[in-house]
């Protein structure tokens, strides 16, 4: 009996905390205020603006239910304690409500200025040709999986395909309730070990492909960011990539290059050159961010694990798939042996063990 009071006294406590750090009330009134913007008879007419304003709605009334409900439970539960009978169903119901705990934890780890906004993520393919852009592909497929475990959505912006197979370069954006905050520390390059399957010896290859993370950026979101058009290059082409017949015959794809830093962004999906733009633009405007946070992070010289690079020089996480099989984050030295159910989306737990690292 005394454990069990004990696991509820901590339970309540942890569940205290977690409420008054991620409190309802601003949500609720962000609800409200969203919603009003839906009944504004031109809210359509911005299709891509429409889609994120609705999916932060969903995404915020689904943080307040689980607030709630999680509250109710637990008040449930300190209930059935006070009868000494019910001993072992209490501790089941503890153990049940714990893991909804741990998991709305995580988002206590969430306090970064851009953190609540979507992701733009892009991956490279390293040097080995071929393996590298199988690598790539296999990488952005990982990414898909998480994405639809947690009902994020998905959209390429800009792809490069490999010549034999894979992918040389992908940008694609995740919009979802925190998924910058979440995806932020997959920045770095991702190490792969297997047996090639592109040459008859099956000889044991090792692949690297890099992921870089931003957050993605409007310009309501950067006021401290200007891109003035006199520092900017467009240029206007034919998508080469995948896409309808109006994607692929009209110059609809756009390349922007930011004159002062040099820094070039692509964007190619989208059917109409003004929503290529917007993500170029966006894309760009996240990059010069980028820029701008190192630059801060060099000076004070104290990156206290908040913050990697994506350089080619920051290893984060190795995939061996033989001789034997294990993925192995090498910041926080979480690993599996189940290599396959991670590179089919399961990362929750080294993005667990990322989000603690320096909490």
């Amino acid at each position: 009996m005394q454990e069990l009071k004990t696991r509820l006294q901590e339970l309540v406590s942890v569940f205290e905390k977690i409420k008054v750090s991620l409190d309802p009330s601003p949500k609720k009134q962000k609800i409200i205020e969203l919603t009003a913007q839906t009944m504004d008879p031109d809210f359509w007419s911005d299709q891509n603006r429409a889609k994120a304003v609705m999916q932060e709605i969903g995404d915020l009334k689904k943080e307040v239910e689980s607030i709630e409900s999680l509250e109710k439970d637990v008040k449930a539960v300190v209930d059935l304690a006070t009868d000494p009978d019910l001993e072992a169903e209490v501790l089941k119901e503890i153990e049940r409500i714990e893991k909804q705990v741990d998991s709305l934890k995580q988002k206590t780890y969430l306090s970064g200025e851009y953190d609540g906004r979507p992701a733009v993520m892009s991956i490279h393919a390293g040097q080995g040709g071929t393996e590298a852009m199988d690598w790539a592909s296999m990488l952005f497929r990982m990414y898909t999986r998480y994405c639809e475990r947690h009902e994020w959505s998905l959209s390429v912006i800009d792809e490069t395909p490999g010549e034999e197979a894979g992918i040389k370069s992908i940008t694609f954006k995740v919009a979802g309730h925190y998924a910058y905050g979440f995806l932020k520390r997959e920045s770095g390059t991702h190490r792969l070990v297997r047996q090639s399957p592109f040459n008859a010896d099956n000889l044991r290859q090792t692949s690297f492909a890099m992921v870089e993370v931003l957050p993605e950026l409007e310009e309501k979101d950067s006021p401290d960011i200007e891109l003035k058009d006199e520092d900017l290059e467009v240029q206007f082409y034919r998508s080469g990539g995948h896409g309808g017949q109006n994607v692929n015959k009209v110059s609809t794809a756009v390349r922007l290059k930011h004159v002062p830093t040099g820094i070039v962004v692509t964007a190619q999906t989208e059917r109409f050159q003004e929503q290529n733009r917007r993500n170029a633009m966006n894309l760009l405007r996240a990059k010069l961010w980028l820029v701008e946070k190192e630059r801060a992070l060099k000076e004070k010289k104290d990156l206290k694990g908040e913050y990697v690079s994506a350089s080619w020089g920051t290893q984060i996480r190795s995939y061996v798939l033989h001789p034997y099989k294990m993925v192995k984050d090498l910041r926080t030295d979480f690993e599996t042996g189940n290599a396959e159910a991670v590179l089919d989306g399961d990362l929750d737990g080294f993005i667990e063990a990322e989000l603690k690292l320096g909490h």
